[in-house]
C-alpha cells in the first residue's frame, strides 16, 4: 500500500499582510495553498492508494467560508480522481463545546465520495476503506477535559486522571488488536503528542493541554506505519526500526520558530513488517532570522547590513533582524538605510532592543574617582563617539552650569 501522509496544513494561520490582486487572497495563504497543491498533485500523478491527513486543516475551529472553499477544492480534486482520503480531526479543527460541528464536518455530512472523516476513535477495516487491503487505527484529537467528563474523572488527582485515561486508551487499542487481520498491514494514525517528540515553534499556537501518548503504544512492532500530526517539527520517533513513527511536520513555516526547519510530506510504501518511507521536501517561503549586538559605535550601519547578508538572499523572504545595543548608540542607527536595503523582502521585522547599562560602583582605589567633573564628562563624550564640535559645545554648557551659583528658594 502506497500512502501519502501529511499534517498540519493550517492554511489560514497567516491570513494577514498583503493580498493577491488576482485572487483577493492573502499572499501568505497562497503560500500554504501552493504547498497543498503540490501534495494533491503528487497524490494524483503517482496514483497513491490512500491520502492520510493527520489533522489541523485550519488555524482554528471556525474558518471563514473563503478558506473552507479553498480547502474543499483540493479535497474535491482527490475525490474526483478516485484517490481514497482519510481526514483526521485535529485540535484546531475541533470545537470545545459539546455537540458543535468540527471544521471538517461537511465532508462527512455530504458523504463526499472517496473521503472519510475520523472525528472519534475508530478502527477502519478493509470494508470501511473502499476495499483497500489495509487496517487503520485512527485517534483524532482527544481533549483531556472531554475525556475527563466522559469517564467521570473530575474529582480525582491529576496523576490518577492521567493513569485512568492512559488505561482506557490502552484498553481500546487492545480491543482493536483482537479484530485485526494479522496478514494485512496495520497503520496507526493520531493527532497527538507522543513521548519523546521534539516540539518546534508551533508551541505558541497550540490550544489546550496535551494528552501525551506513550511511546510504547506507537512503537508496537505489530504496526506497520504510524502517521502522526500535531507537532510541526518533522521527525521519526523510531529511526531505523519498525514501524516508522512519523511526524511529517507542518506544510509551511508558521513563524520564526520554524525558520530553520525544512517542510515535508511523506510517501510510505507500507508492507507487512517492512515499510519504506520517502520524505518529500516542500519548497516554501524562506524565513531568515538574524540577530546582532552592537558593542561599539563604529560603522553601525555597515555592521547591521553585514549581519543581514547578501541582498539577493533576502528577496521575497520573511526576515527578522533583532538588534541589541547600548541605549547611547540609538542616534547612530540609520533605520531608513536598513529598511531600504531590505526593500525586496516579503516582510521585514526590525525589533530594536536598547539596553540600559547598570551603574557600576567605583572602588575607593579607582583613579577615576580623582577626576574632576569636567574630566569625567570629557571621558563620557569620548566613549559615546560624540562629534567634536558637539562635544565642545556640550562641555562649554556643562562648565556654565557647574559654575553657576545654586540659589535656594527661601521658605
Amino acid at each position: 500500500m502506497r500512502i501519502l501522509h501529511f499534517a498540519d496544513a493550517h492554511i489560514d494561520i497567516s491570513a494577514h499582510g498583503r493580498h493577491d490582486p488576482a485572487t483577493g487572497l492573502p499572499i501568505r495563504v497562497l503560500d500554504f495553498l501552493r504547498a497543498l497543491d503540490t501534495i494533491v498533485d503528487t497524490a494524483i500523478a503517482e496514483k497513491v492508494d490512500l491520502v492520510l491527513f493527520a489533522g489541523d486543516a485550519y488555524k482554528d475551529r471556525t474558518p471563514v467560508p473563503t478558506f473552507q472553499r479553498e480547502w474543499g477544492k483540493r479535497i474535491a480534486r482527490l475525490s474526483a480522481a478516485g484517490v481514497p482520503t482519510l481526514l483526521l480531526v485535529g485540535n484546531h479543527d475541533l470545537s470545545p463545546a459539546s455537540g458543535r460541528a468540527h471544521a471538517l464536518q461537511e465532508f462527512a455530512t455530504l458523504q463526499v465520495p472517496n473521503v472519510l472523516v475520523a472525528d472519534r476513535p475508530t478502527l477502519y477495516l478493509p470494508q470501511d476503506l473502499f476495499g483497500l487491503p489495509l487496517q487503520i487505527m485512527a485517534l483524532p484529537w482527544l481533549s483531556r477535559s472531554g475525556l475527563m467528563a466522559a469517564l467521570q474523572l473530575n474529582d480525582l488527582p491529576i496523576e490518577q486522571i492521567n493513569e485512568e485515561m492512559e488505561l482506557k486508551l490502552t484498553e481500546l487499542v487492545g480491543f482493536w488488536w483482537q479484530k485485526i487481520d494479522p496478514s494485512l498491514p496495520v497503520v496507526l494514525t493520531a493527532h497527538a503528542s507522543v513521548q519523546g517528540a521534539v516540539y518546534g515553534g508551533e508551541r505558541s499556537v497550540m490550544l489546550g493541554s496535551d494528552l501525551v501518548l506513550k511511546g510504547s503504544l506507537t512503537r508496537d512492532p505489530r504496526l506497520d506505519y504510524v502517521a502522526l500530526g500535531h507537532i510541526h517539527k518533522p521527525q521519526d520517533l523510531n529511526p531505523g526500526a519498525h514501524p516508522p513513527v512519523i511526524y511529517p511536520g507542518s506544510i509551511e513555516r508558521v513563524d520564526f520558530g520554524e525558520a530553520k526547519d525544512d517542510k515535508f510530506f511523506v510517501i510510505a510504501d507500507v508492507q507487512r513488517g517492512a515499510t519504506q518511507v520517502e520524505w518529500r521536501k516542500l519548497e516554501g517561503r524562506a524565513f531568515i532570522d538574524r540577530s546582532i549586538t552592537l558593542d561599539s559605535g563604529k560603522e553601525v550601519t555597515r555592521q547591521i547590513l553585514d549581519c543581514l547578508g547578501p541582498r539577493e538572499l533576502l528577496k521575497d523572504a520573511i526576515v527578522r533582524l533583532v538588534i541589541n545595543y547600548p541605549r547611547e548608540l540609538e542616534p547612530l542607527i540609520d533605520e531608513a538605510s536598513v529598511r531600504d536595503y531590505a526593500a525586496e523582502t516579503f516582510e521585514f521585522h526590525f525589533p530594536r532592543r536598547p539596553q540600559a547599562q547598570a551603574r557600576a560602583r567605583l572602588s575607593q582605589l579607582d583613579p577615576t574617582r580623582q577626576l574632576s567633573h569636567h574630566d569625567l564628562l570629557e571621558q563620557y563624550w569620548r566613549s559615546v563617539n560624540i562629534d567634536k564640535k558637539e562635544k565642545e559645545a556640550l562641555q562649554t554648557l556643562a562648565a556654565q552650569i557647574m559654575s553657576s551659583p545654586i540659589v535656594k528658594e527661601e521658605e
